[in-house]
């Protein structure tokens, strides 16, 4: 990948994650699964769901309806409305790092990487 483009990518993450309203993609400490409802609970698990509810639903909304229990955190759902959603993979490699402390740092493998990412975009809303 050229210099260049890997630079874009870690700077659409890095705005991702500290200058919008949305947290990044947190891995918070998770004490619980978001609030969500009836119908995410019992839609089929989908690829990298589990790595979701893990790593990000203790600010995330990871469902299609369910809201973020971290207020200035973006829906799962709603990514793609602000960036790619394969912009995010170089960043989950590498390491996301934020400016903020709700959100520690934390790396992925590549198979949790397209996981993770197959099932963000598989929830977007179409809007």
């Amino acid at each position: 990948m050229p210099m260049t483009q890997g630079l874009r990518m870690r700077t659409a993450a890095a705005l991702l994650c500290c200058a919008l309203p949305l947290g990044g993609l947190s891995a918070c400490t998770n004490t619980g699964v978001s609030p969500a409802s009836e119908a995410d609970l019992a839609a089929p698990t989908l690829p990298g769901q589990e790595i979701a509810t893990r790593l990000c639903s203790g600010c995330h909304a990871i469902g299609r309806t369910d809201e973020s229990p971290h207020p200035d955190s973006l829906p799962f759902r709603k990514i793609s409305l602000r960036y790619p959603v394969r912009s995010l993979e170089e960043a989950l490699g590498e390491g996301i790092f934020v400016g903020h402390p709700d959100m520690p740092p934390f790396q992925l493998e590549p198979d949790d990487i397209d996981a993770l990412l197959d099932y963000i975009e598989a929830i977007q809303d179409p809007a």
